[in-house]
């Protein structure tokens, strides 16, 4: 047995694992210790890692296990390192496709790893809140916070973009961060009892949360999903949450009061809003009954998103065509059978994804015999918006991918244009990672002496993307 020693790092484990690659040693044959870990009784053997051999080059890594791998390696559990070189091994020793066999368990386990460090990421993002303390040398804004995972090194430069122009630390249990104007810096971790109380800014805070709490939306399990308990004790305004939550019908009736909407009931069309649940099949049951916009009453059915629970990659579509329409299954239609294509060419089995879209019922208009298909408005984005919002935050996929522009300014903002930035990945109140292309109803009306083949592999090419960067974490 093998016992490599190593500070806790992509940047100390990616030199000894390419020579361990070189030096034949399967992954059975290796512990990785971390530096800073307690000594263990196993018994291992202290026999060093026999020297390279230059006959054997590593075979080249796909740059999306590099990209995982950095990821994967801010998480706490101490067993990533042996997974992360037990990929690596296969990998490079047979297995070049690995990664794209999400139903692998050392993959999905990666996966799952780069998923949790993201969702901190995020949350660390969302919930650090500065107090300003006096110093020598100025006013200095000190925060504390509590990760799951060691991310604070990769998270520093974020708030260095967001907050340049002031001095700031962010303390944590493990590690902090420092930013004076001139240089960013990290020293060992400190105690809560370290950082700041209060400051004048806490009644902002709280001014702030209580003037946008809308007692008439309140959605207590989808809050405490964004909102875990854990963090409110380092939040000013989550204070307020008990008394908002217990206040909530109280001020829902003052608010139906004063809009002297007591005696008359509301219309029909207000009345459906998604339930709190985590099945899909009780949002698709739901939003059957939803009368949020005018749409409904021409529409044949609610067409509500299909496919995998589990999928890393969801498809936002515009709204369902004639023939979803009828049948009430998303992207069934012409377009539906030119995007099953792409996706075969793309790489991407259509049962591993999840397909929706913006706006669940479909518009049209009379034309003759036939109904011809209307944008939606932004009326009818905003009405379907909760139920797509449900959607994604039952799913927490790892991508979103918007198909057209309807979708893409819904999730991107109304200034978002797909000409211009289709195929990168941006980042939204959505998903951590959204990636927008055409929808592929586009390619079926596309103007004389514009060279079809190549505009479908362009849209092949979008969809490869979107599938790399599953792979990649």
């Amino acid at each position: 047995m093998h016992r490599i020693t190593f500070a806790p790092n992509f940047a100390d484990w990616q030199p000894l694992a390419r020579e361990a690659l070189r030096s034949q040693l399967p992954p059975d044959a290796v512990v990785w210790e971390e530096r800073d870990a307690p000594a263990t009784d196993l018994p291992f053997e202290s026999e060093p890692t026999p020297a390279p051999a230059p006959e054997r080059p590593v075979a080249r890594v796909p740059k999306q296990f590099l990209d995982l791998a950095k990821t994967v390696s801010l998480h706490r559990a101490g067993t990533r390192w042996s997974l992360l070189y037990r990929v690596l091994w296969r990998l490079t020793r047979g297995e070049p496709k690995l990664l794209e066999v999400v139903t692998d368990p050392d993959v999905a386990r990666l996966h799952a790893m780069a998923k949790s460090i993201r969702r901190d990421i995020h949350k660390m993002r969302a919930f650090v809140r500065f107090r300003e303390v006096t110093t020598p040398a100025g006013a200095w804004f000190v925060a504390w916070f509590e990760p799951e995972h060691r991310i604070v090194e990769a998270n520093a430069p974020f708030f260095l973009d967001r907050f340049a122009a002031m001095r700031w630390s962010i303390l944590t249990p493990e590690i902090c961060a420092h930013w004076d104007l001139r240089a960013l810096t990290f020293t060992p971790g400190m105690s809560k009892s370290d950082a700041p109380s209060e400051d004048a800014t806490e009644d902002l805070w709280r001014t702030y949360y209580g003037s946008i709490f809308n007692p008439a939306r309140l959605k207590p399990h989808a809050m405490r999903a964004e909102m875990p308990k854990k963090y409110w004790k380092n939040l000013p305004e989550a204070a307020l949450i008990p008394t908002l939550l217990a206040e909530a019908p109280r001020r829902t009736e003052s608010m139906i009061d004063a809009s002297d909407l007591q005696s008359t009931p509301p219309p029909a069309h207000t009345l459906a809003m998604p339930p709190e649940t985590d099945r899909l099949e009780v949002l698709a049951e739901a939003a059957a009954g939803c009368r949020a916009c005018p749409l409904y009453a021409k529409a044949t059915q609610t067409v509500f998103g299909q496919g995998a629970r589990d999928a890393a990659i969801v498809f936002v579509g515009e709204q369902p065509g004639d023939q979803e329409d009828r049948q009430g299954e998303p992207f069934v239609g012409p377009a539906g059978k030119l995007f099953d294509r792409a996706l075969a060419a793309a790489g991407i089995a259509r049962e591993t994804t999840y397909v929706t879209n913006t706006v669940k019922h479909f518009k049209w208009e009379p034309r003759g015999k036939r109904r011809l298909h209307q944008t939606p408005s932004a009326r009818d984005v905003a009405s379907c918006r909760p139920w797509l919002e449900a959607e994604l935050r039952v799913l927490q996929p790892q991508l979103v991918v918007a198909l057209g522009s309807t979708a893409a300014k819904a999730l991107l903002g109304s200034q978002f244009r797909v000409t211009q930035q289709r195929g990168e990945i941006f980042q939204s109140e959505f998903s951590d990672r959204v990636l927008a292309t055409v929808h592929p109803s586009s390619l079926l009306r596309l103007p004389a002496g514009v060279e079809a083949a190549a505009e479908f592999e362009r849209f092949v090419a979008d969809l490869r993307t979107a599938r790399q960067q599953v792979n990649s974490g």
